[in-house]
């Protein structure tokens, strides 16, 4: 069965190059970030992490823990962080965990024998502090991420959670945002104070809440 979206991210104990890691525990009350990369001493992984790197404190800012996994162990981790710091300018911050038997690759479907018989392909989950799943991308292994659009992605999640609103096509943070639909438009003078453009009687556009 495939992992979908308002599902709760299966938990799991794994060694990562920062010590156990109990997946629910860790997280605690955070939003989440799980990602995997097909193999150690690669070319587009050692980028992405680097990259991961060097947003974490971006993430930290949202309150959103980052950790990374793949099928190599934990040993072939540490060995290839210093080539990742060496080549992009920035040491590892951030947990990877050693997955030699497969077992969170299996939990979380990560192998697509159609793509990489044996190997993870690049997939992303984000997990909410209620440990449902919010987003799932996945990548095939020749294509690396945008960790930007992931940053801009949990600016939509946790902005959504809190307020009756949705972000509409390209929203970034500070962007106007869509009032939901069930909200009356008396409702919404009050809900917004800020007001809105109505375009439609389903297409309304507020100023972002929080800002």
């Amino acid at each position: 069965m495939s992992i979908r979206l308002g599902d709760t991210a299966p938990d799991f104990t794994a060694d990562s190059t920062e010590g156990t890691i109990n997946f629910h525990e860790w997280l605690g009350d955070s939003w989440g970030v799980l990602f995997s990369h097909p193999k150690d001493f690669t070319p587009v992984c050692t980028t992405e992490l680097g990259a991961v790197a060097k947003l974490k404190g971006e993430f930290d800012k949202r309150g959103v823990k980052v950790v990374g996994v793949s099928v190599d162990d934990v040993t072939d981790h540490n060995a290839w962080k210093s080539d990742i710091e060496e080549t992009q300018g920035t040491a590892l911050n951030f947990p990877l965990i050693g997955d030699k038997d497969k077992k969170v690759a299996e939990l979380y479907e990560m192998i697509h024998p159609n793509s990489l018989d044996s190997l993870t392909v690049r997939t992303v989950f984000v997990i909410g502090p209620d440990k449902k799943i919010k987003l799932t991308i996945t990548y095939p292994a020749s294509t690396g991420r945008n960790f930007n659009e992931i940053l801009r992605v949990i600016d939509s999640l946790q902005l959504t959670a809190k307020y009756s609103v949705s972000t509409p096509v390209d929203w970034k943070d500070g962007d106007d945002v869509i009032i939901a639909p069930a909200i009356s438009d008396e409702d919404a003078e009050k809900k917004f104070p800020k007001g809105f453009k109505k375009l439609k009687p389903y297409l309304r556009l507020t100023p972002q809440p929080n800002k």
